[in-house]
């Protein structure tokens, strides 16, 4: 594990010697990087692999020459929710402003048309807003309107029938608006994303026998004390692929079986549990063994789903394993233990593993050696039974000799 543990490390433990040789930035041929002990070229590509998903969760893909932008539109609550939180309180504070402006010049272009800026001080005047004298009294009648405030310093008067109808329509709008936009942000604030934080993942996966059988494990686990409601794991193997009509399929998403026949996928996330997935016949890791395993560049990506109990809304979270973190023949260190009244669980251990003794050849070698042991004892036990039978005849065949050849007393004669 301390090998491991170094071979992940941000300093790298190498000589002075090599270290500086590796100070030029300049790339040196394949010939002098092997005689000066560099790594290979083809190592250096597979660390610095793109992932498809992060660690975090987080999908490693941008649109690009999107034309048709206008779908964005056509669901404006969607894309104002997917808003980042600035642009999201941008257009919170834009969408209120711009009503109140706008209702408000409305008002005072009543006031101005209708003439009661040139009464201001004449008794004898019915206006149509009392107390309004200039924009910025009409800007503050319009907030006022609008968020039903009503201080009764400025209020319309019976008329004025344009000022009646506006303010209808400015309530009628005003209250669209206000549903419309605290919606928003209740969903974008009540959103679980922030819940897929506590959904953990190991750093490494891990390929190790279990009764038996070559086995590709990660553990999971939550930790907050309220839990996922109907959790489910799912996984899927990212590799690109060539098909037999000369196809290239880039990122090919092959689906990895974590027990969705006999119910394993689904989860009672109250403690770390390790996800299995059975290497057989029908897992893409088939015929993947050791030395393989270390040549081959692909992703393996995991998803956990349920509902938080707390406020019933679907959470997802995702990670993903390369091939440099996924471990052959390791196994996780147990992070359960037995109190006084209680278990209690070590999240210190929850990513450490431990070697156990697995073999270095693929699932399918193991399962033919496998076969060929039991066909060995097979027809080994019927061979043995055709020994003792043989021994049994011959033994019973000198007896019969024996007994043919002595003569028959008078005594038995007189009984026949």
């Amino acid at each position: 594990m301390a090998k491991e543990n170094s071979a992940f490390s941000a300093i790298p433990e190498t000589p002075v010697s090599e270290s500086k040789v590796a100070l030029p930035s300049r790339q040196l041929k394949p010939a002098l990087a092997r005689r000066l002990g560099e790594e290979p070229e083809k190592a250096e590509k597979k660390r610095g692999r793109q992932r498809y998903v992060e660690k975090d969760g987080k999908c490693n893909v941008q649109h690009g020459n999107v034309r048709e932008t206008y779908r964005y539109l056509t669901d404006i609550f969607t894309t104002l929710v997917d808003l980042k939180w600035r642009f999201s309180l941008l257009v919170f504070v834009l969408a209120y402003a711009i009503t109140w402006l706008f209702f408000g010049l409305i008002w005072w272009f009543i006031a101005y048309c209708r003439g009661d800026l040139d009464h201001l001080g004449d008794d004898a005047w019915t206006p149509c807003v009392n107390n309004l004298n200039g924009f910025v009294s009409a800007f503050l009648f319009s907030i006022e309107t609008e968020t039903t405030i009503g201080y009764g310093h400025r209020v319309i008067t019976d008329k004025c029938p344009e000022g009646i109808i506006l303010l209808l329509l400015q309530a009628i709008l005003g209250s669209m608006v206000n549903a419309f936009m605290v919606g928003c942000m209740f969903v974008k604030i009540s959103q679980p994303n922030k819940r897929a934080e506590t959904l953990v993942f190991s750093s490494h996966a891990v390929i190790s026998l279990r009764d038996d059988r070559l086995c590709l494990m990660f553990r999971v686990g939550d930790l907050r004390n309220s839990h996922i409601v109907e959790a489910s794991i799912r996984a899927k193997l990212i590799k690109s692929k060539q098909t037999q009509e000369g196809e290239f399929i880039p990122l090919n998403q092959t689906d990895i079986n974590v027990g969705f026949e006999t119910g394993d996928d689904r989860l009672f996330l109250v403690s770390p549990l390790i996800i299995s997935h059975e290497i057989n016949e029908h897992s893409p890791f088939w015929e993947v063994s050791k030395e393989q395993l270390q040549k081959d560049e692909f992703e393996i990506v995991v998803i956990l789903e349920g509902m938080v109990e707390a406020t019933g809304m679907t959470c997802q979270a995702r990670s993903s394993y390369l091939v440099d973190e996924v471990l052959w023949g390791h196994r996780f260190m147990s992070v359960l233990s037995l109190e006084d009244g209680f278990y209690e669980v070590d999240y210190n251990s929850f990513h450490l593993t431990f070697e156990v003794p697995t073999p270095s050849c693929s699932a399918r070698e193991l399962s033919e050696a496998a076969a060929r042991m039991d066909a060995h004892l097979y027809w080994s036990i019927p061979s043995q039974l055709d020994e003792k039978v043989e021994e049994g005849t011959e033994k019973g065949g000198d007896g019969n000799k024996e007994r043919n050849g002595n003569l028959t007393s008078p005594e038995s004669e007189s009984k026949v």
